[in-house]
């Protein structure tokens, strides 16, 4: 079965974004995105690079973990504040919205139905895993349907910002298995922690 894995660039406070939410990485932003971090993703995630930084780079490969994107209508609304109808054209992309009526882009599906049901119809459905992209919101709401955290982890403190789950997440304390760890040079680390199959 397909997992849900949320993968995401985090700081050592836990937070992914600024108190604005604005793009961290972009032109105005506090988050520098080192060569070998970028190294890194090309060559082990490609697919989660967005299509201006993937022709940049000259990636044309397959996709490698994931075939599918989940994000909610702030994260979405980042992409489009620079330009980008669809940041992933080489996935299915799914934006969680209740209140977009059309999408901005004919590739890009809005879903308005229970995010819970949708991602377990998703789950169910051959193909590779789901990548949920954020934002905090929707990784809140899709909190017990996490199978996987591959935490981007900067070496970097905000003090205050966007958390990686919201603060209406339920209280629902888990505990999860450190499965794959890759340590930069710069000082980023990717950490893949998996949820431990029930017993």
């Amino acid at each position: 079965m397909r997992r849900l894995v949320y993968c995401i660039a985090s700081t050592l406070d836990g937070f992914i974004a600024g108190p604005d939410g604005a793009d961290p990485t972009g032109p105005d932003g506090f988050w520098q995105v080192p060569e070998d971090y970028l190294g890194h993703l090309a060559a082990e995630l490609p697919e989660i690079l967005p299509v201006h930084a993937r022709s940049a780079l000259g990636i044309t490969a397959d996709n490698i973990r994931f075939d599918t994107v989940l994000e909610g209508r702030r994260t979405y609304e980042i992409g489009l504040k620079a330009g980008l109808t669809d940041a992933y054209p080489h996935l299915r992309h799914l934006v969680f919205s209740r209140t977009m009526t059309q999408s901005p882009d004919p590739a890009v599906e809005l879903v308005a139905d229970d995010p819970v049901a949708t991602v377990r119809a998703l789950k169910a459905a051959p193909g590779k895993d789901i990548w949920l992209l954020g934002g905090s919101e929707l990784a809140g709401a899709l909190y017990p349907e996490i199978d996987q955290l591959l935490l981007k982890l900067s070496p970097l403190t905000l003090g205050h910002g966007i958390p990686l789950f919201s603060p209406g997440t339920a209280f629902d304390p888990r505990t999860w298995e450190l499965t794959e760890h890759t340590l930069l040079q710069s000082g980023a680390a990717f950490l893949t922690y998996t949820r431990p199959a029930a017993a």
